[in-house]
């Protein structure tokens, strides 16, 4: 008797389930279609393409700025993080010396000591600094602050004026001690059918 009323209470709640789909299926507009977007233009694309490739500057934007101006900007939208002198302030170490302490214990990382390239400190200020508002300096500021940091790390003189020429034609002294990521995935070409796995032996 009792099995009785179990099955006549999972059907009642079966057909309870049903009938809810059904009600719900019957509310949906079958006018309504995905919306899948549109394609981008290229005219709207160049604005979100803002990376530069650091070792020739390639798409570095048009634009100049002094040390002068840089040391400016630094202490009015940078000095309250990174410290006066970008010596290291509150939220961030220090962003000067360490030349040459790259295969010392400890090394002293700054953009002066590690980077390989001038454009990567351009690059990276252009896209997150200030963090508290990043992307809003422009080109001239970022270029001017990028100068000024790299006048006090001693690789700039006070008087360069500082632009996509100057920051690429400038020879960071940690240049040479870098080697090319020769591991089989970073030769991988995009594959989206029938791919072969990446042999572990490929040198």
């Amino acid at each position: 008797m009792q099995l009785a009323k179990t099955l006549a209470a999972l059907a009642a709640l079966s057909l309870i389930g049903a009938c809810a789909n059904q009600s719900k299926q019957a509310s949906v507009d079958p006018s309504l279609t995905p919306k899948f977007g549109k394609p981008i233009s290229e005219q709207n694309l160049v604005l979100w393409n803002i990376d530069v490739r650091t070792p020739d500057g390639l798409n570095m934007p048009p634009g100049s700025g002094t040390i002068a101006q840089g040391k400016a900007i630094y202490e009015a939208k940078c000095q309250s993080c990174h410290g006066a002198d970008a010596k290291g302030g509150p939220v961030f170490g220090t962003m000067v010396g360490g030349i040459g302490s790259m295969d010392k214990n400890p090394r002293v990382l700054t953009p002066g000591s590690m980077y390989p390239y001038a454009p990567i400190l351009f690059d990276y200020v252009r896209r997150a600094m200030p963090m508290n508002e990043p992307q809003s300096l422009t080109n001239d500021e970022t270029y001017a602050v990028t100068g000024y940091l790299y006048n006090l790390n001693g690789l700039m003189d006070a008087n360069t004026v500082v632009n996509s020429k100057t920051l690429t034609e400038l020879k960071m002294p940690n240049r040479g001690n870098f080697y090319r990521d020769d591991r089989p995935d970073t030769n991988a070409k995009r594959c989206m059918s029938d791919c072969q796995p990446i042999s572990v032996s490929q040198k």
